[in-house]
């Protein structure tokens, strides 16, 4: 049976002083809003639901505040606080709206007698079936707050190496798009000022200086036709991953293969392998169910494709290291645990410390990208921006020396 969802009603009344007050609350119904404020000693004489702004101006809920989310759902528990309470104070703590609504309404669910997985399940754009299956583990198990954190350890540690991956590619691209834009400046606004005093000279300008005017009289002409190819390009690029398969397969097989990127990609991918499995297998979660949640996570296709091949070996009843050394994919570090792990029995620890080493070997992989990538980047906008401003100077310098 469906749930209603949360509202937010707006109420005037009196308070046990006979003080006329108002405010806002959330709730299911005025009816269930009436009774809130009774509770607290207010007589409301109308409660009406709040109208909706013309302009909706939402944030959208981040990884990162789910991330949130489950620490502080996993502190309030572990501090012994009552798991709808939790909810209570959570979404009053939550510095977004809409994730504040999103917690109503995952609490409301669970005052009716549902589950907090079975809840979590209904949203399933931000609660993906690891997080549920999880969670559910952890309520039928009795140990909610020991799974909360152990998710939570998960989430943050994903969202770290997130964000190490952006650092490494967001100064680049951003540098690379600054260089575009300054470039067809000059070509554009810059270069013909500089053109038309060169008319005025009668003699034949040097030949560096002729490349790059021909080039600012193509630009200013053709702006547009070159705006319409790179974002043609891009489109195209994006909408082909989307949609072929085939195309996206071939793209996670490329970035493995770039130089110095394709490293990073590579460490990333076997720190998720390593964080996903210990987490999932320590929970309790049989291996082979596992494997599945570790093949979503993988984040590329290669390793996809691995995954599942690992997880079919699994099941016919080999070993977890035999499996992953058939695939040829995985470092020799991450065998050498996982073997040992499988005779300690304690896999999740060692998978724990695989996945703790690659992650610190993504961050020194982007340090290092980053510190190589500066020089090299101010060279080319060196180049780019000096070898225009040298060509415009050219024929100025060598009519001074004419003179």
């Amino acid at each position: 049976m469906a749930t209603s969802k949360t509202q937010v009603f707006v109420w005037q009344g009196t308070d046990k002083q006979g003080r006329k007050t108002r405010g806002e609350m959330s709730a299911v119904s005025p009816a269930i809003a009436k009774a809130q404020l009774r509770k607290q000693g207010i007589a409301a004489k109308t409660v009406k639901r709040k109208p909706k702004p013309l302009f909706s101006s939402k944030k959208p809920i981040k990884p990162a505040d789910i991330a949130i989310f489950t620490r502080q759902m996993a502190t309030m528990l572990k501090a012994g606080v009552p798991l709808v309470q939790s909810f209570d104070i959570v979404a009053e703590g939550a510095g977004n709206p809409t994730m504040t609504e999103l917690v109503l309404e995952i609490k409301n669910d669970v005052a009716s007698g549902g589950g907090f997985a079975s809840a979590c399940a209904k949203h399933p754009k931000y609660f993906d079936t690891l997080f549920c299956s999880l969670v559910d583990a952890g309520e039928q198990s009795g140990t909610l707050e020991l799974m909360l954190d152990r998710v939570a350890t998960y989430k943050e540690k994903t969202e770290q190496l997130k964000a190490k991956i952006k650092k490494a590619l967001t100064y680049p691209i951003a540098v690379i798009a600054v260089a575009i834009v300054v470039t067809a400046i000059l070509l554009i606004k810059v270069v013909p000022q500089f053109a038309e005093t060169f008319s005025s000279f009668g003699s034949d300008l040097p030949a560096f200086t002729k490349m790059v005017v021909s080039m600012s009289e193509w630009m200013q002409a053709n702006w547009y036709i070159a705006a319409a190819i790179i974002a043609a390009a891009v489109t195209a690029f994006t909408q082909a991953r989307q949609r072929s398969q085939a195309f996206s397969d071939w793209v996670d097989k490329m970035m493995l293969k770039l130089p110095a990127v394709g490293e990073i990609v590579y460490n990333s991918v076997i720190a998720r392998f390593s964080r996903t499995l210990a987490t999932t297998f320590g929970a309790g979660v049989p291996l082979v169910d596992a494997l599945n949640s570790v093949a979503g996570a993988a984040g590329n296709a290669v390793y996809n494709k691995a995954i599942i091949q690992i997880r079919d070996d699994v099941t016919t009843g080999q070993t977890l290291y035999s499996s992953i050394r058939f695939t040829n994919l995985f470092p020799t570090m991450l065998l050498q645990m996982v073997s040992i792990g499988e005779e300690s029995g304690s896999l999740d620890e060692m998978l724990d410390k695989v996945a703790n080493h690659y992650e610190e070997a993504v961050d020194n992989a982007v340090d290092s990208l980053t510190a190589l990538l500066e020089p090299m980047i101010m060279s080319v906008l060196g180049v780019l921006v000096g070898g225009m401003m040298i060509a415009m100077y050219l024929p100025i310098f060598m009519l001074g020396s004419a003179i």
